[in-house]
C-alpha cells in the first residue's frame, strides 16, 4: 500500500516541472482547430478550457472552432466560453446537419443574466447567424502555415468530411483533399473504441451518431489520424472534487456550471474529449502509448477495427496504470487554470 502511495506521489511530482516549466520553452504554438459536438456532453466543455489554458501558456493557437451539434445554442455558448477566456474572436462555424438537434442539458447557460447583463457576455446570439463550418475550417487552413495544423475531433466527423468534399473557392483555389493534404500535420480523434467493454463490443456515440461520416473519415482522410477510443477516456475519469473546489476563483465558471448541469457531482465523468486534446498538444511526452501504424475502419454497425500495417495512417491510444496517473492531474491542472484577466 505504501509503495503504491509513493508511485503515485512521484509521478505527480515529475508530471508538475513539465507543466511548470512550459513558460520557459521557446517555438511557435500549435495552430489548433477544435471540431466539437459541444452541448451533448460536458466533456468538450471541459476540453475547451483546458485549450485556453493551453494557449495561455503558448503551447496552441485555437484557429477556429467547428461544430456538429446541430442546435441554435451550441455556437453562443462557445462563444461565451471563448469570451470567458478572454478570447471572443475566434471564429465559429456550424453544421446544420440535423444530426443530435436536441437541446442540451447545460448551453442555457448563455441565457442566464447577471445584473442587467449575461453571466456569460457573448456577441453570438444563435447558431442561425454563425458562418457555415466548411467555410470557417477552409478559411483557418489557409491562412496557417504548410504542415503545421492539428485538428482535434471530439464530435461526429460531418464536418472534416464536408471539408473534404468541397471545392475551390474565393477563400483558396484549392479543393478540400488539397487543402487538407497542404495544411494539416494530423487529427487528434476522440472516437470508436479499440478495447472489450464489459466483455463486449462498442458501438461508440461519435461513430454511431454519423456512421457514414465516419466511415468516411476512416476511408478518406489523408493525413495522420490517431484516435483515442472510447477505452481511453473511460480510464481517466475526472474527479468531482475539482469541480467541487478547483473553480472557486469566480463566482461563476462555464466549466464547472456545465459539469453540474449535465449531471449534478459526485461524480467522475469520463474525460473522453480531453484526452485527444492532451495528445495533439504533447504527443512527445510519454502520457500516452500508441498502437503500431495501420488502418482503421468502421463497419456497418458503427464498430471499430484496427489492423497493423507499415503502409497505414492510423493509430490508436493506448494507457498504462502509470499514465492515467499523470494524464489525470494534467487534465486537471490544465482545466483548471485561471483566465489570465481573473489571476491574482
Amino acid at each position: 500500500m505504501k509503495r503504491g502511495l509513493c508511485a503515485v506521489v512521484l509521478c505527480l511530482a515529475l508530471l508538475m516541472f513539465p507543466l511548470r516549466a512550459l513558460s520557459a520553452e521557446t517555438g511557435s504554438p500549435i495552430p489548433l482547430i477544435f471540431d466539437t459536438d459541444i452541448g451533448n456532453d460536458c466533456d468538450d466543455v471541459l476540453a475547451l478550457g483546458m485549450i485556453h489554458s493551453l494557449q495561455t501558456r503558448n503551447r496552441c493557437r485555437l484557429v477556429a472552432v467547428t461544430i456538429t451539434k446541430d442546435h441554435d445554442q451550441c455556437a453562443p455558448f462557445v462563444d461565451a466560453v471563448n469570451t470567458f477566456y478572454g478570447r471572443g474572436e475566434i471564429p465559429i462555424g456550424v453544421c446544420r446537419s440535423g444530426v443530435t438537434p436536441q437541446q442540451s442539458r447545460f448551453t442555457t447557460l448563455v441565457s442566464e443574466k447577471q445584473g442587467d447583463g449575461d453571466r456569460y457576455p457573448h456577441d453570438l446570439r444563435s447558431g442561425r447567424d454563425a458562418a457555415e463550418a466548411v467555410a470557417v475550417l477552409r478559411r483557418a487552413l489557409a491562412a496557417e502555415v504548410d504542415g503545421s495544423v492539428v485538428i482535434v475531433q471530439v464530435g461526429f466527423s460531418t464536418n472534416l468530411v464536408n471539408l473534404l468534399k468541397s471545392g475551390a473557392d474565393d477563400i483558396s483555389p484549392l479543393a478540400g483533399r488539397e487543402l487538407v493534404l497542404r495544411k494539416v500535420r494530423l487529427v487528434s480523434v476522440m472516437a470508436g473504441a479499440f478495447a472489450l467493454i464489459n466483455g463486449q463490443p462498442h458501438h461508440e456515440y461519435n461513430v454511431v451518431e454519423d456512421l457514414v461520416a465516419a466511415q468516411t473519415l476512416a476511408r478518406e482522410w489523408p493525413t495522420e489520424i490517431v484516435y483515442s477510443g472510447f477505452e481511453i477516456g473511460l480510464a481517466v475519469p475526472y474527479p468531482a472534487v475539482s469541480i467541487e473546489q478547483d473553480y472557486a476563483y469566480v463566482s461563476h465558471h462555464p466549466l464547472s456550471e456545465s459539469y453540474v448541469l449535465y449531471e449534478p457531482p459526485p461524480h467522475n465523468r469520463p474525460t473522453w474529449d480531453l484526452t485527444s486534446v492532451l495528445y495533439a498538444v504533447f504527443p512527445d511526452r510519454g502520457y500516452f502509448g500508441l498502437s503500431p501504424q495501420g488502418t482503421v475502419s468502421v463497419n456497418e454497425k458503427g464498430l471499430t477495427t484496427f489492423v497493423a500495417g507499415a503502409n497505414g495512417q492510423h493509430r490508436y491510444l493506448t494507457l498504462t496504470a502509470d499514465q492515467q496517473v499523470r494524464v489525470t492531474e494534467a487534465l486537471v491542472q490544465l482545466c483548471t487554470e485561471p483566465p489570465q484577466q481573473v489571476r491574482r
